[in-house]
């Protein structure tokens, strides 16, 4: 069977920057209508959500979906909470997961996978302020590092 095509439309970014991601899986995601519209448009922004199993389900909060400009009066909620689709023994492998102290499900990016809607969820933990710093340094000495190579290589 052929590989379906993945079209990332939205990515949190600063999910890798605060936190340490432990664990991802792919989850699909329950959609309105002009909601799917909307994200086909790249009208989305994940920046603030987290997701949470209550009751047995998972369930995403705090994602942004701009209402469709072509929508009638029956358009979404932009901020809704919406539903995560998952198996029953991915539910219970994750509720495990989550319950370890500091523990969190964070959306990492949204994204098309042949006509259906999906969300890379993490498990991740919270970096501290110490271990935020310490990645910039790594990163522009690293960014120094090609730099110099660049110019000798010249």
């Amino acid at each position: 069977m052929a590989e379906k095509e993945q079209r990332v439309l939205v990515s949190n970014r600063k999910a890798r920057h605060n936190y340490h991601i432990l664990d991802t899986l792919e989850a699909g995601i329950a959609l309105l209508g002009t909601e799917v519209k909307s994200l086909r448009q790249g009208n989305a922004n994940l920046q603030d959500s987290y997701a949470m199993i209550r009751q047995g389900e998972v369930w995403l909060f705090g994602m942004h979906i701009s209402p469709y400009e072509h929508g009638s009066v029956s358009n979404h909620d932009p901020r809704r909470t919406r539903k995560l689709l998952l198996q029953r023994r991915e539910i219970r492998r994750l509720f495990g997961r989550v319950q370890e102290k500091g523990l969190a499900l964070i959306p990492l990016s949204v994204y098309f996978k042949g006509p259906y809607a999906k969300v890379e969820l993490a498990i991740a933990r919270g970096k501290r302020s110490y271990d935020r710093r310490e990645a910039i340094k790594q990163r522009e000495a690293k960014r120094e590092i090609a730099v110099r190579m660049k110019r000798s290589t010249t």
